[in-house]
Formats: structure tokens, sequence, C-alpha cells
């Protein structure tokens, strides 16, 4: 992306305390319009980063630029930021109309603008009918709503969500992430949002950036990360891969107990490196045909639309699979115990070499196939 098309870059920001760094030298861009989630795991440093965006967390290095220009120096409330936090925010001894109508009465605006302003959030966000109420007589969802009505009233020129849906259970958890993708798409709004959720980062996003230890893993689409992600915590993030650490050799992973993996793929060279294996990319098939290693069933659960394997290889490595419960070639629950063969495709695996980059397969190589795995399942 080129510095043009960004709405808010930041350039080598980072943040320490006591000496110590939570975010290490994050540059981004966030083109207009554009919603744009951080995704990684508790204290990846996801959230100060959206502090540091918002004015709240001053940095320690680098610059936010907002539509070209620095917003270092500018206090929180003169960076025009809408704001929506985890635990919703809201003042409990105010209705829901006054809530919506705060931000309006601290920009100083008439009577008028703000009932005109009040009355615009209340159908947005689907509240009129509930606009006298106080926060505790409403649901955790219309809080949320409330919270996100009360954001875009100012009219922000970036809207800030922090776990905005971590509060809620899982049902209204969906419907809420629909409403905010949709209001936030509808408005053409600039939009960064803070989740540890995967789910709800690829039901949102237009872009992801996966976080590990203050410091970015890759930006991309839902389908970039998915199926291309550039290191083994983002495939095991995106996606939950399961992650095998051993050394190639030949055409095969061989694992630290000396179990012998069968690649989809063939590579070039060998040394340590880690395979990611997709769980709904591997297939259980009859142990006496070609298989890419064998195991045993240690668990095998039916979910509903899929049927989940946990599989043991070699002396403990557990791989889990998980199996469309319908349709053609539908997934049965296995016994544990049952010997089973892991069979897939170059699409359900990932190699990395011993530095975490990904292994490109050997160039002009036909793709492995029709050798039998050797296991000592």
């Amino acid at each position: 992306m080129s510095d043009a098309a960004a709405y808010v870059r930041l350039d080598r920001v980072s943040k320490q305390y006591a000496g110590i760094t939570v975010v290490d030298a994050v540059t981004l861009e966030v083109r207009e319009g554009e919603m744009v989630v951080l995704l990684g795991p508790s204290g990846c440093g996801k959230t100060t980063i959206l502090r540091m965006i918002a004015g709240f967390t001053p940095a320690s290095g680098g610059d936010i630029l907002l539509d070209g220009r620095s917003i270092l120096d500018l206090p929180a409330h003169l960076r025009a930021m809408g704001i929506v936090f985890q635990s919703y925010a809201l003042f409990p001894h105010m209705s829901v109309a006054k809530n919506i109508a705060f931000g309006l009465e601290m920009r100083r605006q008439s009577a008028q603008e703000i009932a005109a302003g009040v009355q615009e959030m209340l159908r947005l966000v689907k509240l009129e009918a509930l606009a006298q109420r106080l926060p505790r007589q409403l649901s955790g969802g219309q809080q949320q709503r409330v919270a996100l009505a009360r954001a875009l009233a100012i009219r922000p020129k970036v809207l800030l969500l922090d776990e905005p849906l971590s509060n809620l259970d899982a049902a209204l958890r969906q419907e809420v992430a629909r409403d905010i993708r949709i209001l936030q798409r509808e408005g053409g709004l600039t939009a960064i949002m803070v989740t540890h959720d995967q789910d709800e980062a690829m039901a949102m996003a237009d872009r992801l950036v996966v976080l590990q230890d203050g410091r970015v893993q890759q930006i991309g689409s839902q389908e970039d990360l998915y199926e291309r992600p550039q290191t083994p915590f983002v495939a095991r993030f995106i996606g939950h891969s399961n992650i095998l650490a051993g050394r190639l050799q030949d055409d095969a992973v061989v694992l630290e107990d000396d179990t012998t993996v069968r690649l989809a793929e063939r590579y070039a060279g060998g040394g340590a490196c880690t395979l990611a294996l997709r769980p709904e990319r591997v297939t259980l098939v009859p142990p006496q045909e070609n298989a890419r290693v064998h195991g045993r069933i240690e668990l095998s659960t039916y979910l509903g639309s899929v049927v989940e394997h946990v599989v043991t290889l070699g002396a403990a490595t557990r791989v889990v699979v998980r199996n469309a419960s319908s349709g053609g070639g539908r997934a049965r629950v296995h016994a544990p115990g049952e010997t089973v063969g892991l069979d897939w495709n170059d699409a359900g695996e990932r190699l990395f070499d011993a530095t975490d980059r990904p292994v490109p397969p050997a160039d002009g190589i036909e793709k492995n196939s029709g050798t039998r795995v050797t296991s000592h399942a």
C-alpha cells in the first residue's frame, strides 16, 4: 500500500514499560473506509496499539499519522476517534439517549443538533423504543449497541473497537458482529478493532494483522493468512493448524521419536523444520491403505457438522482431524485405540524451516505420491 492510500499510518511505533518492550516497531497502514482487525493472544500488544492510536497511552517511539498528519502531540479528545470499549463504559445514571448525546454536548452542539443526532443514532442501532431506559435495564447486546451509537454520534474520523464482543454470549456475539460490520461498511467508516478471537476477526475484517510478543507476524486478507501463513505461529493461530516439529529428510518429516510423516509435496534441502497440518484437510483412511502416517485414535467426538478426532502419532504426538459429518464420504466416530491412516494433499500442509520461514516446494519435481509411509504408531 502506498503512503497516499493510507488514512491511518503507524510508522515503527513502539512502547516500553520499565524497560520491557510490549510493542516493537509496528508499521501499519489502514485505508479510508477499511476495517482492520488486530488479532493475537493476550499480552501480544494489540490493545496497547489501540490505546496509542486513541491517545490514551503515549508512544515510546515512532509516529502515528491521520490523513498524512502526525497526531502524536494531539490529546485524545482532539483526535476525532470514536471508541467502543470491552466493558461498554456507559454512564449508569444516564438514559440511552443521554449516553448517546454526551459526546455531542461536549462538543457544544446546539440542542437541535444534539436531538437530531441522537435520533439518527437510535434509528441506526434500532433502539428508538429504548431511548429513556437506563443501561441496567438493557441486555448486553443492547448496551453494546448504545456504546456503538455513542461512538458514532460524534462522526469520528476513525472508529476504534476494543474487544467489543467479548462480554456477549456466543449467539449474540455473531448478531452484534454482523451489525457492526454492516454499519461500518454502509457508513464507509475507517475502523480498527482488537480481538483475540479468530472467528470474530475472520468475519469482520477487510484485513487482519496477526501479532505475537509485540511484533507483526503477518498482515493480509483472511485467505492470505489461512492459505499462506508466513510463520508456524500464524498457521496455528489462524485455523488451529497442527504443528509438528522434526527434520526434513528425503520426502518426509521425521519427528523427534523417529515417526516418519510422508509429505504431499517435495521440498529441496533438509534439516530442522516445522510441519503445519490443517485439521479439516486431513482425512482418516483405513490403515491398510496408502497413508502419509499411521496413528491411534485417542478420542473421536461427534460435534454436529463435523466429527473431531484426536490421533496419537508415534509415542505422544497428537494431531487433531476434523471431517464433515454429512455428505459424500461423511466421517464416522472411531473407537479409542483404533489404528487409522492419515492422508492429505498439498493444500493441507505448510512447511517451515529452522528460522520459521516458509519452505517452498522444489521446482520441477513431481508431487509425492504412491509411497507407503513408515510408521511407528
